[in-house]
């Protein structure tokens, strides 16, 4: 097999060091943003067009190995495929997130909370595009044939809640 690499083209500013929430969750009173290399400026031409942006990024202080079968925390102890998760313990470490574009200033891009720990590596933004990107025959999978799907669709999208 060949050996893929990649360059990060940036960083993720985030408050969270030690722990970060399991998807993006808005929290207008803490600052996020992507800081590219200076030499990457010219990519930002009129990404503040869009709302929404896929942000790629190195999944860089995993200290676990993948496992084919999990268990999503907030899934009562249900098994289910690697794939069928959004585990961040991959056989290829990458991670996608879909935020909201506050401001861009020189190499910063300024975004609605991101599910990352401070000074991951950056490799690629994405503008996330209405018509092509928003699917209304999407599903949530085998979260919608669980006994508690609306108690689990909470914790899918990270919204606070009482138990």
């Amino acid at each position: 097999m060949s050996v893929l690499s990649f360059n990060p083209i940036g960083i993720i500013k985030t408050p969270y060091i030690d722990t970060a929430p399991y998807q993006p969750i808005e929290a207008e009173d803490q600052e996020f943003y992507l800081e590219l290399e200076p030499h990457y400026i010219d990519g930002l031409r009129e990404l503040d067009s869009f709302a929404y942006i896929y942000v790629v990024y190195f999944i860089d202080r995993l200290t676990t190995s993948p496992q084919m079968t999990v268990s999503p925390p907030w899934a009562a102890g249900q098994q289910i495929g690697l794939f069928a998760s959004r585990s961040p313990l991959r056989p290829n470490p990458i991670g996608l997130s879909v935020v909201k574009i506050k401001k861009i200033i020189a190499n910063r891009v300024y975004t609605s909370g991101l599910d990352v720990f401070d000074n991951t590596p950056l490799l690629d933004i994405k503008p996330y595009i209405k018509d092509l990107d928003s699917k209304p025959e999407a599903n949530n999978g085998w979260v919608d044939a669980a006994a508690d799907s609306d108690h689990l669709a909470l914790h899918i999208q990270g919204i606070p809640h009482d138990y």
